[in-house]
């Protein structure tokens, strides 16, 4: 059966030092025989400001952040889920779209997802602020791409909490969900597994979260938590924090009997108004 990694690291404010280290994992995640791996949200970089995002911006198709994943999905013969990544914004102004590619095993890019929803808040019980919408402009479309496990569902991190969204993934066709992450530890605390299993459970399909985990340098501390959980809501790996790889196998006849066993998805009713 086909091999997933979600991929867990405790990214840095040096650009250089989180791809040697994401390269590393890589490297143990397909020689341990996975075939898609999916990289956390900001694995290139946990900046000391949230400026520091918008300097190593690149242009759709052109950069050395790019480039990387590219080689990496190229060199390891994988399907690669490249986190986010900082590209510029559509707007042209000094903002960046928090990006999440695809590439396939030719390191070719054949799908964009631009997160959706920002992370603008005030975390519940702690002195931690968010606004993301100062730095990253939102994305406007969701995003289903065809893969060799089915079709793969793209989300980032706060997306979680929009259960609309991972609906019209799933009647998109959707059977694997990735979803790259960089959970507070407070939130994560209270929500990260919760959250998850239900998209898997209500949705029917893999979960591969792939997330940050640990102390950075920008004083911020991240849950970690990495899952991979299959569409009966069961965890098959987890990695609690610190860098590494979690690694889970697409069964499609378990996908397949649960959907026509338990058949929740043909028997939603759309056609009811509320009064």
């Amino acid at each position: 059966m086909p091999m997933m990694a979600a991929i867990q690291m405790v990214s840095s404010p040096s650009v250089a030092e989180n791809l040697a280290t994401a390269a590393m994992l890589l490297a143990q995640a397909a020689d341990a025989g996975a075939q898609l791996a999916v990289l956390p949200e900001n694995f290139t970089l946990m900046g000391r400001s949230e400026d520091d995002k918008v300097a190593v911006r690149e242009r759709a198709g052109d950069g050395p952040l790019q480039t990387f994943l590219a080689e990496q999905a190229a060199k390891h013969r994988i399907w690669l889920v490249g986190g986010t990544i900082p590209l510029h914004a559509v707007g042209g102004d000094h903002r960046v779209r928090a990006a999440c590619l695809l590439f396939d095993t030719t390191g070719r890019p054949v799908a964009r997802y631009d997160k959706v929803h920002l992370f603008d808040v005030q975390v519940v019980g702690s002195a931690e602020r968010y606004a993301e919408s100062a730095t990253i402009e939102p994305g406007e479309r969701y995003v289903v791409a065809d893969t060799p496990l089915g079709p793969l569902g793209l989300a980032v991190c706060y997306d979680v909490r929009f259960p609309e969204q991972f609906r019209a993934l799933a009647v998109g066709g959707m059977t694997v969900l990735a979803l790259p992450a960089a959970f507070t530890a407070a939130t994560g605390k209270a929500h990260w597994e919760t959250l998850l299993r239900a998209r898997a459970i209500e949705n029917q399909c893999y979960v591969v979260a792939a997330a940050q985990g640990g102390s950075h340098a920008n004083g911020r501390e991240t849950y970690g938590d990495s899952l991979i959980i299959d569409p009966w809501g069961d965890i098959l790996g987890r990695l609690p924090q610190g860098p590494g790889v979690v690694l889970g196998e697409f069964d499609a006849e378990r996908l397949k009997q649960i959907r026509r066993q338990f058949p929740v998805l043909e028997h939603r009713v759309t056609d009811v108004r509320l009064t």
